[in-house]
């Protein structure tokens, strides 16, 4: 939870939101607070109210939810929000390459979500955006991010394979437009079958 600056925990601990819906929450319970969440942000307005999602966020980082749940997050197809959740607390709790792998495959989730800015506003933005920002930006909802080895280094040690953007693989296809449809399809199974491997490797850890 310290990955959140005190004050910004301090509006947290403040806010209706937090008092009335995760002060009490388990595991489970985010799971189902996640499900509902309608936009993605950080803190808001002129008292710089923290959104819903960071409350959560918070509350996560204070749990530490199993690996599993983070998965289920992650590989979640239905809900956006609910990814881009799990995303970000990756992000800030996973080491790089756990952060490379699972995060990347997502880049190619152009989904529209709701975004509210500093100013309240809404704004639409993209889920490929937003897990973007978290692979190479400093900051993300209000929060410093861990410091992330740069790609290339991890790929010379050998830690890595070379990425090769799905948008160049999907060029080969040209205006097959069904083409497109199944790569992107079984780009979605091959992570699936990393995460279930992933979430059996820390089982076994465990």
């Amino acid at each position: 939870q310290f990955l959140i600056e005190k004050i910004t925990r301090m509006k947290i601990y403040e806010d209706m939101y937090w008092k009335e819906h995760c002060f009490a929450l388990n595991a489970e319970g985010i799971v189902d607070k996640a499900v509902e969440l309608k936009y993605v942000g950080g803190t808001y307005g002129g008292n710089r109210r923290p959104s819903e999602f960071m409350c959560l966020l918070l509350k996560m980082l204070q749990i530490q939810p199993e690996k599993s749940i983070i998965l289920e997050f992650i590989m979640n197809n239905d809900y956006k929000y609910v990814r881009v959740l799990g995303a970000t607390y990756l992000r800030l709790t996973g080491n790089a390459i756990e952060i490379y792998q699972y995060l990347e495959p997502l880049l190619i989730d152009f989904r529209k979500i709701c975004y509210r800015n500093i100013e309240a506003k809404y704004e639409i933005r993209h889920v490929d955006e937003i897990i973007d920002e978290l692979l190479v930006g400093n900051t993300a909802f209000d929060i410093a991010l861990p410091r992330l080895p740069l790609r290339w280094h991890l790929e010379k040690a050998g830690k890595l394979p070379e990425r090769k953007s799905k948008l160049e693989e999907m060029d080969f296809f040209d205006d097959d437009e069904e083409e497109k449809e199944e790569f992107l399809e079984l780009e979605k199974e091959k992570s699936k079958a990393k995460a279930i491997a992933w979430n059996k490797s820390g089982a076994d850890e465990e």
